[in-house]
């Protein structure tokens, strides 16, 4: 029987798992880290949320945790030491869904109308734009929100038209679920009072049934903006770049971009291939609603390797993204209670299905059974139910753990969608909301008027999730909101809206969290929803040195000051991405 005292083993447990050098008498450890970082406050989000000094890694992995003593002595004579100077460092922050591709094509080509405040606003950047391009040529632009707008309405083709006739145009919502055309695009597509309306889609139309030119949903790819060229595989690679630089500036080190198309796919492995893919990506696949595109997915996937396994340096081809029900902010999502409009019920309008409820529970059953993570977008509590209750079935049937399979959005769940998710997780590893704290802010005051107080209460209910053992992933849905995390890490604690429109909190604060949880949503929580939990969303041995920098500390700052933190340093795989000209941060190579 050993005698070997209970503290001293515990201590040597603790000192072997950190990768901390052995004490004096034992065997020293190696000088064999070429990166060390110093005199910081270094939160691990390890499941302890130990908090160390210093850290050493060697060929981009982190080989020890610790002091700064202990971590200098594992330094090669020639090794590169960043002093933080007593700045905090973090894990690298992961979105968890954020179209980056899309997104930063928006940035590079089209215009930008997220901070648009008036109509004339919005016509002025329009006329601007409208002189840089040859007649006929499409002006495109993004991000556009009536609750943002004074006038506090929809853009309509009569206010394009003012400013532009010889070019058609598209303006997408900031939701992604509608947008507006003008007169010329209107022609082009052949829509007038006549048109109906297409299966999973409206046409908004005025008093007396003409188009107004807003389309909602399947309306707007199926009559307009099919007609749009496509972006190319060198224009999407600058999309996708744009994106990561503003990433590495933000701290963030991962992302999850649900959706892409084969084009989108083919930018990113060539990125992956040039070497300049400097962060880690999940991508999901766009599915159509037809069992055809689900068997044209299962066939591409099944020549690819599985999660985590990548597919291209960085790049891990996750699984698919399928559409059950449409938007809160358009009042398309699928709910049990008619949505709310002007301050009443929109009678008759509860939304609607993006697909045949009965089809897509038969595609969730054929992707699981080529075992395929499934991401599936679901607003409205009725689209959450149906989705909860669809992976329960498949998993009944066929019980393979860890595909996890995810709600996306999972806006206002109802107490059975709540427990479901809580089974699923615990007995699956599946049934996990991807959820976007920022939609309380950003979008915060058009859900405020499109909901009653009970419904607005639970709209993304972190703390109920935490009292029934839900785990969640945290992100932006980037362009839909900005793709910055701190904004998230925010949003999660205060749940305030941008404007104010109907009261600074509407949602009210019961459903808040610490932005120690918050960290957590956008670490480690979502680096397991891109498969990534063994290789980055904490600063353990063995990890990615995906590591972020910060001017003040997250976990003790007051929550207004968390939305302004200001990221100082970007580490990805241990080599510098960003770096702010004006920290005291130092990076000394030997």
């Amino acid at each position: 029987m050993s005698h070997f005292p209970r503290a001293r083993a515990l201590a040597l447990a603790l000192t072997l798992a950190l990768g901390l050098p052995l004490a004096a008498g034992a065997a020293p450890a190696a000088r064999d880290a070429d990166l060390i970082l110093v005199n910081g406050r270094i939160l691990t989000v390890d499941a302890q949320d130990r908090v160390v000094e210093a850290l050493a890694a060697r060929g981009g992995r982190i080989v020890a945790l610790g002091s700064n003593g202990q971590v200098r002595a594992r330094a090669r004579r020639d090794a590169t030491v960043i002093d933080l100077h007593g700045r905090t460092a973090t894990p690298g922050l992961i979105d968890s869904h954020a179209h980056i591709a899309q997104g930063g094509l928006g940035v590079v080509y089209q215009l930008d109308l997220g901070d648009a405040s008036s109509i004339a606003d919005v016509q002025a950047r329009l006329a601007a734009r409208a002189r840089t391009l040859k007649p006929g040529e499409w002006l495109l632009g993004l991000g556009w929100d009536e609750a943002k707008l004074a006038e506090g309405r929809y853009l309509h083709a009569a206010d394009l038209d003012a400013v532009v006739a010889s070019n058609p145009v598209w303006l997408e919502h900031t939701t992604g679920h509608y947008g507006v055309a003008n007169s010329v695009a209107l022609d082009l597509a052949g829509v007038d009072a006549t048109t109906r309306d297409p299966p999973f889609g409206t046409i908004d139309r005025d008093a007396s049934g003409a188009p107004t030119g807003v389309f909602k949903e399947a309306a707007g790819e199926n009559l307009v903006t099919h007609l749009i060229p496509p972006f190319d595989v060198e224009q999407t690679k600058a999309g996708i770049r744009a994106s990561l630089e503003l990433m590495h500036r933000e701290g963030m080190t991962a992302v999850k971009d649900p959706d892409i198309s084969p084009t989108e796919w083919e930018a990113y492995r060539a990125l992956a291939r040039e070497g300049r893919l400097d962060a880690h990506v999940c991508v999901l696949f766009h599915t159509d609603p037809d069992l055809a595109s689900a068997d044209a997915n299962i066939a591409r996937l099944a020549a690819l390797p599985k999660p985590p396994a990548a597919a291209a340096e960085n790049l891990v081809a996750c699984g698919v993204k399928i559409y059950m029900d449409g938007s809160g902010a358009a009042r398309t999502a699928w709910v049990y209670k008619d949505w709310y409009k002007d301050g009443a019920p929109e009678t008759g309008n509860s939304g609607f299905p993006l697909i045949e409820p009965a089809l897509y529970r038969d595609m969730v059953r054929r992707y699981h059974a080529a075992g395929i993570h499934v991401g599936t977008h679901a607003i409205g509590d009725r689209a959450i139910d149906w989705v909860v209750d669809t992976y329960a079935a498949v998993l009944k049937a066929r019980p393979d753990r860890g595909v996890r399979h995810a709600i996306i959005h999972a806006n206002i769940p109802t107490a059975h969608a709540i427990e479901t998710m809580a089974a699923l997780e615990r007995d699956f590893d599946a049934g996990y909301p991807e959820t976007q704290p920022p939609f309380t802010w950003w979008i915060g005051d058009n859900y405020a008027a499109n909901l009653e107080p009970e419904r607005l209460a639970r709209l993304n209910p972190y703390q109920t999730y935490l009292r029934s053992g839900v785990r969640w992933a945290a992100g932006s849905d980037y362009p839909i909101t900005p793709l910055p995390a701190r904004y998230g890490l925010w949003a999660s604690v205060a749940r305030e809206t941008l404007r104010g429109s109907h009261g600074a909190q509407p949602f009210g604060t019961a459903e808040s969290v610490d932005a120690r949880t918050a960290l957590r949503a956008y670490t480690i929580w979502s680096a397991h929803q891109l498969f990534l939990e063994r290789e980055s969303g904490s600063l353990e041995p063995g990890k990615s040195v995906d590591v972020a920098v910060w001017d003040r500390d997250p976990l003790a700052v007051p929550t207004a000051a968390l939305k302004d933190l200001s990221c100082e340093l970007t580490l990805f795989r241990g080599r510098v991405v960003h770096r702010a000209a004006t920290s005291p941060v130092t990076v000394a190579a030997r």
